[in-house]
């Protein structure tokens, strides 16, 4: 019997130690704490220092975790591909909410949860940045992701913060080197400019029913409804990096709904090249994939 308890401990201890997981906590607001989980390969060396993804999942604000299993196989393969993986959690005003975040819920209580989800997305990142030598993470190289919510949340964090955030110079040491969008919009598109545009990944369907493809109500709301709220889609964030000479990678699906919030583990090393090229390399690439759903 203790030989069997002894086997299972360290079966336990290996498997632990594979995934190579740390958790912090990186801010508490009110009864909210705040972690994000590291991931790191299991060949790091002392004075390595990697790219990061810092990872924002969806769940409409209202459920989601940090360690989904698709989030978790992500950060496994980002291990694996030179890169430490960082998923974070985040406030969820939306739980328990009986409006959600459709056309029940009042504009103004949604630009205030994108706004709170861009600040507790900023503050994970101030977080990392400030322990970038604990974390080994290259503060020159972190790439935003989220999906739907994650990605509104990220997506506002990175290209509005001169209009969510009262006071950015508390962020003066965040800056993104490329940004990954599933199913995301943002409230504004006007704000991505020459001087803040950054290589970045939108994946998005046309039919997307609860954030628009291009530029229309957020869950298609009526005029007549609380929850009214123009947003801008990936269509027209492509095409307002294309404008500015900016390099995205844009696959948008004929026909896809809100899957496309998936984590699409099949173009991985697509978007990592992706960014390998344009951050690592500098090169400017303007990419775009259309398929049809089937």
């Amino acid at each position: 019997m203790k030989y069997r308890l002894f086997v299972i401990y360290l079966l336990f201890t290996v498997f632990a130690f594979s995934q190579n997981k740390t958790t912090y906590t990186y801010a508490i607001k009110n009864s909210d704490t705040l972690k994000l989980d590291v991931y790191k390969p299991d060949n790091l060396k002392k004075n390595d220092s990697l790219p990061v993804v810092l990872w924002m999942h969806g769940g409409g604000f209202a459920g989601g975790n940090r360690d989904n299993p698709d989030e978790v196989k992500m950060m496994k393969y980002l291990t694996q591909n030179g890169y430490i993986g960082i998923s974070i959690s985040y406030r969820l005003l939306l739980k328990g909410s009986k409006t959600g975040s459709g056309c029940n819920c009042p504009k103004t209580f949604k630009l205030d949860i994108f706004r709170q989800a861009a600040i507790d997305y900023l503050d994970a990142a101030k977080y990392v940045v400030k322990n970038k030598t604990i974390l080994q993470i290259d503060p020159t190289r972190i790439i935003a992701g989220g999906s739907s919510a994650g990605a509104e949340g990220v997506l506002n964090a990175v290209y509005l913060k001169h209009f969510f955030v009262d006071d950015i110079s508390i962020y003066h040491d965040v800056e993104f080197a490329g940004v990954i969008s599933l199913a995301g919009a943002v409230v504004n598109s006007d704000y991505i400019s020459k001087e803040n545009a950054i290589p970045t990944v939108l994946f998005h369907g046309t039919d997307d029913n609860l954030v628009p493809f291009g530029k229309a109500p957020h869950h298609y709301c009526t005029p007549d409804r609380l929850g009214y709220l123009i947003l801008d889609g990936s269509e027209v964030i492509a095409n307002k990096l294309h404008g500015l000479d900016a390099s995205y990678y844009f696959h948008n699906v004929v026909g896809g709904r809100h899957e496309l919030c998936q984590i699409p583990f099949s173009k991985l090393d697509d978007i990592l090249a992706f960014f390998d090229k344009t951050i690592n390399d500098v090169k400017v690439i303007q990419t775009k994939h259309t398929i049809h759903k089937k």
